[in-house]
């Protein structure tokens, strides 16, 4: 059991590091040099649509609206992000993306695209099952722990 702990804790924390820095290295190129991963997250949440409003990507986002307005106006001065009231209702502010932020959007859905096809590539059917199975319930677990505060049990390993 100790080993199983250890395997899964290492592998856990290696392959979330190894996303994150696969991910920069993949999308942070030379034509965008000048934005960075949470930039284009932030990105990929305002989407392909005519425009949302803050709230609601901040909601998406789970950031405060004000940590979400910092990040727009960065967006906005870099060219990637497009600021408009709303034709219904003034008091509201659409973003929407620009030519240049479609442009990322489409860079970084290749990026995950090429990525899951790899992956897929290196599994058999009946791994495929069980790698999804698996995923899954590792998934569904974060889920549960987003949702609420979680109280951990005091062992001898992190009792310090």
């Amino acid at each position: 059991m100790e080993n199983t702990y250890e395997t899964l804790n290492d592998l856990l924390v290696n392959l979330f590091n190894e996303i994150m820095t696969i991910e920069e290295k993949a999308l942070i190129t030379d034509e965008f040099s000048n934005i960075s991963i949470t930039d284009m997250h932030i990105i990929e949440a305002i989407g392909l649509g005519n425009g949302r409003n803050m709230s609601s990507v901040a909601k998406d986002l789970e950031i405060t609206v004000g940590t979400l307005t910092i990040a727009i106006n960065n967006l906005v001065k870099k060219g990637y992000v497009n600021r408009n009231r709303s034709t219904k209702d003034r008091r509201v502010v659409l973003i929407s993306l620009s030519d240049l932020g479609l442009k990322v959007y489409n860079h970084h859905a290749l990026f995950h695209k090429n990525m899951i096809e790899d992956i897929i590539a290196l599994l058999d059917e009946k791994e495929m099952e069980v790698f999804l199975k698996g995923v899954g319930g590792i998934n569904d677990y974060f889920q549960r722990m987003k949702s609420k505060k979680v109280k951990y049990k005091k062992t001898k390993k992190n009792s310090k």
